[in-house]
């Protein structure tokens, strides 16, 4: 891999450094290895950025490490892949706060073309793990990768059913990939891999913590187009990952279960709160999100967008929102970095084009 690669890394490493400030960083001084030798005046002179930032900085340790870690992800077949990368998923670009590194293994692009989450109780029952086994198997003719966590329960009945049927499936992983947690779930990885993959934020020799438990949630919920939350207590991962993809705008659904049965609580909870959808059939997720409509219907509504009879700003908005699906104005000024006064300018005149609708709650999606 190239030098790019072992910046990109060692800057992902760097304590005071999260995400988002590797994002603002890159984005004044252009790569990660220009942000490692940019002068103290010009790193202290970003907005937000201070002296703290740039002591850690100078702390050479994090690339003596980078060093490692490629050589590990070298001997073990593994992809590295820094948010600039074109194979980085499309899916996590558009989130605030995605992972800015990703290292994975297996045989598949991650901007597949369909995905669906889903996610549980480790103390699954076997009606939990019956019913996510059937929301596989009636999504096989849609071809969606399945996205789950690897976990007891819900998890590994998700992964387990994509294998039986034949789906890809990619498991999110807390730790790195090789800190596999739980060990007894190591024999699934290979057939994963297949068709597949496993992937993780966390570099090589991270042990996974509860942190990682809670943050590979938020990868979860931003590479699925929805999230199924199958059973659930009131507290737990599964909560945790639904309320990732609400803030993400995506879709929620849930499965009803019994009036108080523990693992039905979250589930429940989530349905009474209109935070998710009613699960009780494949279909209400297939016309949710489209998947019904024919190819022919597909091109043709693509055709009737044609990017260049729009201004570049314009075209922008336009490819977000179609990216995206429906967009509150304040995500979209801010991944568009258009002011909120340009940009409601913007969408009033698309509007008036019968190109973008505007919804309650300052929200907007396309015509």
């Amino acid at each position: 891999m190239s030098q790019q690669k072992l910046y990109e890394i060692a800057l992902s490493l760097v304590d005071n450094v999260g995400d988002i400030t590797i994002r603002h960083l890159i984005s004044y001084c252009g790569s990660a290895e220009a942000v490692f030798n940019a002068p103290k005046a010009k790193i202290t002179g970003i907005p937000g950025i201070g002296e703290v930032v740039y002591k850690s900085l100078q702390d050479k340790l994090c690339l003596t490490k980078a060093e490692i870690i490629l050589a590990k992800a070298e001997k073990s077949d593994s992809k590295i892949l820094f948010y600039l990368d074109v194979d980085f998923p499309k899916r996590l670009k558009n989130i605030y706060d995605a992972p800015s590194i990703l290292y994975l293994k297996g045989n598949c692009n991650l901007n597949f073309d369909k995905s669906i989450g889903i996610v549980g109780t480790r103390r699954a029952s076997d009606y939990g793990k019956e019913i996510s086994e059937k929301i596989v198997e009636d999504l096989i003719e849609y071809n969606p990768f399945i996205i789950s966590g690897l976990a007891y329960g819900i998890d590994i009945a998700a992964h387990k059913a994509a294998l039986k049927f034949n789906v890809p499936t990619v498991a999110v992983l807390a730790g790195g990939l090789d800190k596999i947690y739980p060990k007894e779930h190591i024999k699934y990885l290979d057939k994963i891999q297949e068709n597949g993959a496993i992937l993780s934020e966390r570099p090589f020799g991270d042990e996974p913590i509860r942190s990682g438990f809670l943050a590979r949630n938020r990868i979860i919920a931003g590479l699925s187009d929805a999230v199924v939350v199958v059973e659930s207590a009131a507290k737990g991962g599964a909560m945790v990952t639904a309320e990732y993809a609400n803030n993400y705008h995506k879709e929620v659904f849930a499965v009803p279960g019994n009036i108080g049965n523990t693992v039905s609580e979250g589930c429940n909870a989530l349905i009474d709160k209109n935070k998710a959808r009613i699960y009780t059939k494949a279909k209400n997720i297939v016309e949710s999100l489209n998947w019904d409509l024919t190819t022919e219907t597909k091109t043709n509504y693509q055709k009737e967008i044609d990017l260049s009879n729009f201004t570049d700003e314009e075209s922008l908005v336009i490819a977000m929102l179609r990216d995206n699906g429906e967009m509150l104005i304040d995500d979209l000024s801010w991944k568009s970095q258009l002011s909120l006064n340009k940009l409601a300018s913007i969408l009033l005149n698309l509007e008036f084009q019968s190109i973008v609708k505007p919804l309650p709650g300052k929200k907007f999606k396309l015509a």
